[in-house]
């Protein structure tokens, strides 16, 4: 789930089938009690169900469900949605449930710690401070698809 202010993404999970019960739990797990977002831009997928609603309510989070047949309005979901495809599952052969959390979990580190967005002035979700000392060393991401080079 992305966070729209520094387009970080704070969770990560996977399953073949999101039910009502799973949805829930995944927003349980990625906004613990305080730091829960004052709206949830979703979709109108059936798998959002009568388990899911109360839940936000109780956490203090407005649906806002998207209009139907309006992709557009889901920007903020659809464009990491597009990242993570373009800049990692197209070139990866994934082999489980299991590795493609590895993978996913690794690459939202990456999308996270290193790599840049213009929308942020060429900075990362987690705002690190530039080295101006210091030795520069090549560091592959995702075993090697991505790299960047740091100062240590």
């Amino acid at each position: 789930m992305p966070r729209p202010d520094r387009r970080r993404l704070v969770h990560i999970a996977v399953t073949p089938i999101p039910t009502a019960d799973w949805i829930d739990r995944q927003v349980s797990e990625a906004f613990p009690w305080d730091t829960a977002p004052r709206d949830l831009i979703r979709d109108r997928d059936g798998a959002f169900g009568w388990v899911f609603w109360p839940r936000l309510g109780a956490m203090g989070i407005r649906d806002r469900p998207t209009t139907p047949r309006s992709p557009w309005q889901n920007g903020y979901v659809e464009r990491p949605i597009g990242s993570i495809r373009r800049e990692c599952l197209d070139h990866i052969i994934i082999l489980d449930e299991a590795h493609l959390r590895r993978v996913l979990r690794a690459y939202a580190d990456y999308y996270n710690r290193i790599r840049t967005h213009l929308s942020l002035d060429k900075d990362t979700p987690l705002s690190c401070r530039t080295q101006q000392v210091g030795r520069i060393q090549f560091l592959p991401h995702l075993s090697g698809l991505h790299s960047s080079w740091v100062r240590i």
